[in-house]
């Protein structure tokens, strides 16, 4: 069972401690390698006090990452709203977004992607979260690409070529020794997957 409180209410400021210390924990060593010992020493939180607020790691692993998805749901809609009549700007501004992440200091890669590699069994909780919000991407993608005029027939295959484009900007972000150009690059290869999209 998870905690679903984290997405309908503000958090208390004990709770919201122990969220970012997981956050923070999580990301930068990895969720499996972070016992729940670790965080409330990092919170300063009582055993009592962590398991009154989350009734198991997994329930914590779940309200971070519900948090990570409401920041980039935040974030698409924002681009939606300052750029209303043009879709096309709408994928730049979440392009440059993805690649202004790479560029941050502590950068790891994508939290979901993460969270998938460490969570093997597709039924558990936090691969529900993470298929959910690839889901809800795609779909976002494809309603753009629907602006853009792409035909019904390839709007499918081009919201998942441009996924695929995010997920190995994030991958890439990690690598590579210039993570200033991921932004640029991403632009261009989903300005080229739009433009083969709309050839038909």
């Amino acid at each position: 069972m998870t905690d679903t409180a984290t997405t309908t209410a503000r958090p208390s400021a004990v709770r919201r401690r122990i969220l970012d210390a997981a956050r923070r924990r999580f990301y930068r060593d990895g969720i499996r390698t972070v016992s729940a010992d670790r965080l409330i020493a990092d919170a300063e939180v009582s055993k009592m006090t962590f398991y009154r607020h989350f009734r198991s790691k997994d329930d914590l692993v779940v309200a971070y990452l519900s948090e990570v998805v409401a920041e980039e749901r935040a974030a698409l809609a924002e681009a939606r709203c300052a750029h209303p009549d043009d879709p096309a700007e709408v994928l730049r501004t979440y392009a440059r977004r993805v690649g202004a992440l790479t560029c941050t200091e502590g950068f790891r890669g994508c939290a979901f992607l993460n969270a998938a590699a460490e969570y093997a069994d597709a039924t558990h909780p936090v691969r529900t979260v993470v298929a959910t919000h690839r889901t809800w991407l795609r779909e976002e993608l494809s309603r753009i690409l629907v602006d853009l005029g792409v035909t019904s027939a390839r709007v499918e295959e081009a919201a998942v070529q441009l996924q695929m484009l995010r997920d190995g900007a994030m991958v890439a972000g990690t690598l590579d020794t210039e993570p200033a150009r991921v932004a640029q690059r991403l632009v261009d290869a989903g300005e080229s997957v739009v433009r083969d999209a709309l050839r038909d």
